[in-house]
């Protein structure tokens, strides 16, 4: 069994890809890919998760919790998404680091499908952004007690991954940027699922509406299917040339008040984090979705 976990990041595509792959559960069923509801194991698997930090896992402990996620006989790809299995977001960012717990988290995902291939996705955003999202998600009232010590101009996702990678050598690794989603939304579906690239799929242009204009999306839909035939680079291209044109400005600005948090400032920690994708290409054995 192929078990696929995206595990967000927090305050990225919000239950989105989910909900998009839930809109083609029926033509994935056809192909073996069971897309069970997030009721059906978000709660049940994080329980398990946190019961085997006392005990392990009981004989026929997968196989029982299988059975209670897919409903349907013969699937051979589980797709499962829950931004919350690492943990919850007031303990996302602790001492210097992204997700302290994850390596522990996957070393019992790892035990409980001990049998199984398993491959991590995960969404990554720009700290200038993802922090103040993050702290907002949070009970916290006050940023610095957020951070717990954490300085976000050191903060890299390159460093989580890496260390998930060395931790977890057999699992299948696969991120791509937040902010890139609009582009490559249809390529991170098929790469969830397990598609070859061009597979039709339901909802591949979902949040490329949300930043464009009516009038934008029905002239790009238009476009589409005047020229049937594209590579997925070339559709990219296409998009891009689009939201030039027609995104809704309200929909990709984001304002940020945090104190000593300046353009400057922000500007730096975007600088980084262009950087700190670079480092992540470079990683061995992650792949990388890239625009």
């Amino acid at each position: 069994m192929e078990i696929v976990l995206h595990a967000g990041a927090h305050c990225t595509d919000v239950d989105r890809l989910v909900k998009c792959l839930l809109k083609n559960k029926d033509l994935f069923l056809q192909k073996g890919i069971a897309v069970p509801g997030p009721s059906r194991y978000r709660k049940l698997l994080r329980d398990t998760v946190k019961a085997m930090i006392k005990d392990a896992p009981a004989d026929g402990a997968r196989d029982i919790l299988l059975d209670q996620i897919v409903e349907q006989d013969g699937a051979t790809r589980v797709l499962l998404s829950d931004e919350n299995f690492f943990c919850v977001p007031k303990l996302a960012v602790s001492g210097g680091l992204l997700y302290p717990r994850a390596e522990q988290r996957l070393t019992d995902l790892a035990e409980l499908f001990g049998s199984d291939h398993l491959t991590l996705c995960l969404g990554i955003r720009n700290p200038a952004t993802y922090l103040p999202a993050l702290f907002a998600e949070s009970p916290h009232d006050d940023f610095l007690t957020f951070l717990d010590g954490t300085d976000p101009a050191l903060l890299r996702w390159s460093e989580l991954i890496a260390r998930i990678r060395a931790a977890h050598p057999e699992i299948e690794i696969t991120v791509w940027c937040n902010e890139d989603t609009p582009l490559i939304w249809g390529s991170i579906i098929r790469e969830v699922a397990g598609l070859e690239h061009g597979t039709k799929i339901i909802g591949g242009f979902d949040l490329l509406a949300d930043i464009m204009s009516k009038e934008g999306m029905q002239r790009f839909r238009a476009y589409l299917h005047a020229h049937p035939v594209m590579t997925e680079r070339q559709k990219r291209r296409v998009i891009a040339a689009f939201l030039d044109k027609f995104a809704i400005e309200d929909e990709i600005e984001e304002e940020l008040d945090l104190p000593g948090w300046d353009e400057a400032y922000v500007d730096m920690l975007s600088e980084r984090y262009d950087e700190d994708v670079f480092e992540i290409e470079r990683i061995p054995d992650v792949h990388f979705i890239a625009v």
